[in-house]
């Protein structure tokens, strides 16, 4: 790659300045404090920011003025609630992000040339799957491979799918619900539906519940549009049953407590709930006649990087579910 080749990128910073008086670039500092821009824009709190960037509020805060000032307008408006993109702002956000890509995967081609996979890896999933996988995809790779950084984003399922299709993240992980799974899907697991309900409850006590028993129950479920919560709704229909949702929140983490506290009902995986069995604060039974089963669904993107790097984490994650598979989390292979 060309040193003409390389700046090319530069000359999109040349908007920020009138066209009398071009910036004074200098590479390393420009880079530094475009990914703070980046940063800031889509966490929208210099707050967050500060901690996302391992610096401070204050620093930060001198630092985006000194950017403003150098740029001859606002990239930001304050508001009650932390900041928002000003129109300049908005008009260099796409610019900005491609031009730090284009840095990143010059990092990757030059890193290319040693052998251990190196480089940011963004990961894409629900918090059900997700915090029964983060935290030992991060100590295998810490373990394996310490050049990959790992990002990981949580979301609801056609959140996960929006990012796979922007090219945001480089590896989704997410539910199917289905035989029939998509072309570029990855099947790692397929996941039985519990009802989840407060210790001591009946209901849950046995190993299975009929779809039936489901009739009247009060509900915390998360609200439409959602995977499960289109299932359910679904399944209750063909059995001629009536859910009752008293409340609706898509919060995994408010969904377990109020079901422990509130002696309330809902409906989740077995890993998502795995912990709180184990220290007895709820109990699961599997909903059968007709059973509830969801495929989790791995889907790697081809525009992002780095490569290598990326089919490390893959493989890695694989190796985690198939362990959790052997624990009795879930089970491998096709729904049926």
């Amino acid at each position: 790659m060309s040193a003409m080749r390389w700046l090319k990128p530069f000359k999109m910073l040349s908007m920020c300045s009138t066209p009398t008086t071009p910036l004074d670039i200098n590479i390393t500092t420009d880079l530094q404090r475009w990914r703070m821009f980046l940063a800031i824009a889509e966490l929208g709190s210099l707050t967050r920011a500060a901690h996302f960037l391992d610096s401070n509020q204050s620093l930060l805060s001198r630092q985006l003025n000194a950017l403003e000032r150098e740029c001859k307008n606002r990239l930001f408006v304050r508001t009650g609630r932390g900041v928002e993109m000003s129109d300049m702002g908005k008009r260099i956000y796409p610019q900005v992000k491609a031009l730090l890509e284009h840095a990143e995967r010059l990092e990757f081609d030059i890193r290319s040339e040693v052998h251990e996979p190196a480089g940011r890896v963004t990961v894409g999933m629900l918090p059900s799957i997700g915090s029964s996988i983060v935290g030992r995809l991060f100590v295998a790779l810490r373990e394996r491979y310490p050049e990959i950084k790992l990002k990981v984003l949580e979301g609801s399922s056609g959140q996960v799918d929006e990012w796979l299709a922007n090219a945001r993240v480089d590896i989704a992980i997410l539910y199917r619900y289905g035989v029939v799974a998509m072309p570029q899907d990855q099947s790692l697991a397929t996941v039985e539906s519990y009802l989840i309900g407060p210790k001591g409850d009946r209901l849950t006590a046995a190993p299975e519940v009929e779809f039936k028993n489901l009739h009247g129950l009060p509900f915390i479920l998360p609200s439409a549009p959602n995977g499960l919560r289109t299932a359910l709704d679904a399944v209750a229909r063909q059995e001629h049953i009536a859910l009752n949702p008293v409340i609706e929140a898509d919060s995994l983490p408010l969904q377990k407590n109020l079901v422990a506290s509130e002696q309330l009902y809902t409906v989740l995986p077995l890993h998502a709930v795995w912990h709180e069995i184990n220290a007895g604060t709820v109990q699961a039974a599997r909903i059968v006649s007709p059973s509830l089963q969801r495929s989790v669904s791995m889907v790697l993107t081809k525009t992002k990087g780095p490569a290598k790097a990326v089919s490390a984490v893959a493989s890695k994650i694989q190796e985690i579910v198939d362990e959790m598979a052997r624990n009795g989390m879930w089970r491998l292979g096709p729904m049926v």
